[in-house]
């Protein structure tokens, strides 16, 4: 199926990926808004707060912000959250800081992970950045210790900034008393809102732009329904905007309708 509609509208490869190179991601000013805190927080040091609902494009302008740090400079350490302990988490950090160290003590594994980022910021020269996304997920009891990890020279350098992402539920976590010590740290908030109608026409040419195509294949109703079905989410949107081009190809239409974003709907939660 997915050969059929690409060879019927002249697509040179999927449209509407999530896998989009950073070079290619679209510039709204929500995205630009995102990588402008995200060099703050890399800058000076601290936490760095990125929310919004599922789809929304959060893991997406991670990447982007991520990509613009210079690789000479900069060495990233990527980590999706779980609903496990703070032990799980330290060997996630430890795994992507090259370390096969393990031990089932807190405080050896918060030393050792220190000891990591030190060798690498001030032997090597190169400053660290820990992404971690999915944050939400994190027990009440994570957020109580995770600032244990970002403390260096009696808490006076900020050695290895922190940018947490995930759900708003992230936030609610944040204000409870025993995340204070972590919440303190905070230096700049990005919440990441639903497309707008008019960036949402934009985003969908966008998207047919990197596929090769020059012009918008989708009615002014149909942008209106993937938007409205979407609440501009991206992830859903790229579903309907996908689904849609899949069901004009059957009907042998040029154009997107709204009609075929409806049938695309029912195809998706």
């Amino acid at each position: 199926m997915n050969k059929k509609y690409r060879t019927f509208f002249g697509l040179k490869k999927e449209p509407f990926a999530a896998d989009l190179a950073p070079k290619e991601i679209l510039q709204t000013e929500a995205l630009k808004g995102v990588k402008d805190r995200f060099d703050y927080v890399a800058n000076l040091g601290g936490v760095g707060l990125v929310t919004g609902e599922i789809g929304s494009g959060k893991t997406t302008a991670l990447r982007y912000a991520a990509d613009k740090l210079h690789p000479s400079e900069y060495q990233t350490f990527y980590v999706t959250a779980t609903t496990g302990s703070i032990l799980d988490l330290y060997r996630q950090i430890a795994a992507e800081l090259g370390m096969y160290q393990s031990s089932n003590s807190k405080a050896v594994m918060t030393r050792l992970i220190r000891k990591a980022v030190m060798d690498l910021v001030e032997d090597r020269k190169i400053k660290a950045m820990l992404i971690i996304d999915e944050a939400s997920l994190f027990r009440l009891e994570v957020f109580a210790e995770l600032h244990t990890i970002i403390q260096f020279h009696q808490d006076t350098r900020g050695l290895l900034p922190v940018i947490l992402a995930g759900q708003s539920s992230l936030v609610d976590k944040l204000s409870y008393h025993t995340s204070a010590p972590l919440a303190s740290r905070i230096i700049t908030r990005s919440h990441l809102e639903g497309l707008s109608p008019d960036v949402m026409k934009r985003y969908l040419e966008h998207h047919l732009k990197i596929c090769g195509i020059k012009k918008n294949l989708f009615e002014e109703a149909a942008v209106t329904a993937v938007h409205q079905g979407s609440g501009g989410l991206l992830r859903k949107a790229n579903h309907l905007a996908r689904g849609g081009l899949i069901a004009a190809a059957g009907d042998k239409s040029k154009l997107v309708t709204a009609e075929h974003v409806r049938l695309a709907s029912s195809e998706i939660f």
